[in-house]
């Protein structure tokens, strides 16, 4: 047999009995698909991986291939790293008339493995002639061009109605989830924050209506409640609505309360998180929020209010004393006050600071300061928001 000549086909193995001979990198990476139709899937190896040891749905036998192995089975996969184990399995599967597909030697099997994906009830396969790369590319570029929206599924969509609440990330547009960009192409509308990738808007089809939520014409305290009434009115019309933010849409972006007016005005709500910018943003920047041995936790506060204003819910003493990361959002404006607060808890003087601007983008601007000489370094160089303020040992790391 040779790749060309393979004839697609989806097995249906709910129920039935699979081999698969080896518990290898292969191995694993086959798995996780044959439990998840639903077959009754037993591994034969003489070790296997940890990721294999511990997977749920299988039946995992630590010893040897023996002839006799795949009585019973409807489906059989070779895949230990010695070949003539491997061919001695597709010869026991020959004679028991199953399909068995060799791993190291395809051409040798009777059956192939395509590089696959689900999407949307979709089971999509693809085979190359043997070129396993190319087979891969080829799935990525159309899995891809379906949750772009270049290619339509001619299937219902799995949200057909409501309101999306997606997390755009925290700039780079490639940052959002596969799940948030296969919504964001299903949209009818897009209400989208001020820091939500613009990029992303930019590949709407023109018959999306884009609505800019800052330009929303409310007072400041109305704002939220016209964002609120206009998600909810036009879903009432029909339309898919995606609310698209910057970042994640729980993480100080008020994503909950246009969760409680839909869902209080019968309206489906559909979450969708999104990377964070307290976490994503220094990661890229070249500082993790933790590390071994350095701390133990990371916190992350709104600088929205001044730490001795009476809406304020933070217990500055309290965090000042902490040892971990301290990260600030929408902080820059009064960040004077809180470095000062911070040192009068307890906060070293000389603490690392690291400053990111426009993080993950094309403007993405870098500052390195200790928490003393924080406050000028910021004024000195111009920084305006959005920018992300990391405290801590960590702030130090990549400098």
């Amino acid at each position: 047999m040779s790749t060309e000549d393979a004839y697609l086909v989806g097995l249906r193995l709910s129920g039935r009995k699979v081999v698969v001979v080896g518990a290898g990198s292969v191995a694993q990476r086959r798995l996780p698909l044959l439990v998840a139709s639903g077959a009754d899937v037993h591994v034969i190896a003489r070790e296997a991986t940890p990721a294999v040891e511990a997977m749920a749905g299988i039946t995992l036998q630590l010893r040897d291939y023996r002839d006799g192995d795949l009585e019973d089975a409807w489906y059989a996969i070779a895949a230990t790293d010695d070949p003539d184990v491997n061919a001695a399995i597709v010869a026991e599967a020959e004679r028991r008339r199953i399909f068995c597909v060799r791993a190291d030697a395809a051409v040798q099997g009777t059956a192939v493995t395509p590089a696959s994906f689900e999407y949307e009830g979709l089971s999509v396969g693809v085979l190359a002639g043997g070129e396993h790369r190319r087979s891969a590319a080829i799935r990525t570029a159309i899995h891809e061009a379906l949750q772009q929206g270049v290619i339509t599924a001619d299937t219902p969509r799995t949200v057909a109605e409501g309101v999306a609440l997606v997390g755009g990330g925290p700039g780079d547009p490639e940052l959002i989830t596969v799940r948030g960009r296969r919504l964001l192409a299903q949209a009818d509308v897009v209400v989208a924050d001020r820091l939500a990738p613009q990029e992303l808007l930019a590949e709407l089809p023109p018959h999306v209506e884009v609505i800019d939520a800052a330009k929303i014409p409310y007072g400041r305290a109305m704002a939220q409640e016209a964002i609120n009434n206009l998600l909810i009115d036009r879903a009432r019309a029909g339309k898919f609505v995606v609310r698209l933010k910057g970042g994640d849409p729980f993480v100080f972006a008020r994503g909950y309360e246009e969760v409680i007016a839909c869902t209080e005005a019968g309206i489906p709500v559909t979450v969708v998180p999104g990377v964070t910018s307290a976490i994503g943003v220094p990661a890229l920047a070249g500082v993790p929020v933790t590390h071994r041995h350095v701390t133990h936790e990371f916190v992350v506060v709104s600088g929205h209010v001044a730490p001795d204003h009476p809406e304020s819910l933070v217990n500055w003493n309290a965090l000042a004393r902490l040892s971990g990361t301290i990260v600030l959002l929408m902080a820059v404006e009064r960040i004077e006050l809180f470095a000062n607060v911070l040192m009068e808890g307890g906060r070293p003087a000389d603490t690392p600071v690291l400053v990111v601007q426009h993080g993950t983008t094309a403007a993405e601007r870098t500052l390195r300061a200790e928490l003393r000489d924080v406050a000028a370094r910021i004024r000195e160089d111009g920084i305006r928001p959005p920018a992300i303020i990391v405290i801590g040992a960590v702030a130090g790391f990549g400098g």
